[in-house]
């Protein structure tokens, strides 16, 4: 199936610096088909975890993060840019491979106990991955699985992501 989907994959250069190659998933999200298969091969991913939240990461990360949590019939939790959450957060820097950015989490989002799957679109370098990890540690859940529509192997995501259960659907 991953080569079904990797034909939907839409490469953009030089986006959104020069020298990186973007890997566009609108291309995917258009199709029916191929839309219904990636969110069926996340679920599958997840099915082996009691879910109880599932936390995706702005904005793409949102996608498919609530599609995860209806069928699993868990809650959905928003990871958010800095200033774009209302109530107290907890925050955490990271970076990415072309520069940095800062991730938010309401501080009330998760209870001790809480069994948490964590979305999103892309896996590079892992930054942005680890620093979600932390912040849902920080208000009480615990990650039991972080899943990607694609990884990019060769940026060694993963390693930053030792002791997590991750999981992708397409990896170059």
């Amino acid at each position: 199936m991953s080569d079904f989907l990797k034909s939907y994959i839409r490469d953009v250069p030089d986006f959104p610096k020069p020298g990186i190659i973007f890997k566009d998933i609108t291309t995917l999200l258009k199709d029916p088909e191929a839309l219904a298969k990636t969110g069926e091969a996340l679920l599958e991913m997840a099915r082996k975890h009691q879910i109880s939240k599932v936390a995706g990461i702005e904005s793409r990360g949102f996608i498919f993060a609530m599609y995860l949590a209806e069928r699993l019939g868990a809650g959905f939790v928003p990871v958010r840019k800095p200033g774009k959450l209302p109530a107290e957060t907890y925050s955490r820097q990271y970076q990415l491979e072309y520069g940095s950015d800062t991730l938010e989490v309401h501080q009330d989002a998760f209870e001790e106990g809480d069994v948490v799957l964590l979305h999103d679109d892309l896996l590079a370098t892992g930054g942005t991955a680890e620093a979600a990890c932390h912040l849902i540690e920080s208000a009480g859940g615990t990650v039991v699985q972080v899943s990607f529509i694609i990884e990019l192997g060769f940026l060694n995501g993963r390693k930053r992501l030792e002791g997590y259960d991750v999981q992708s659907v397409i990896t170059y």
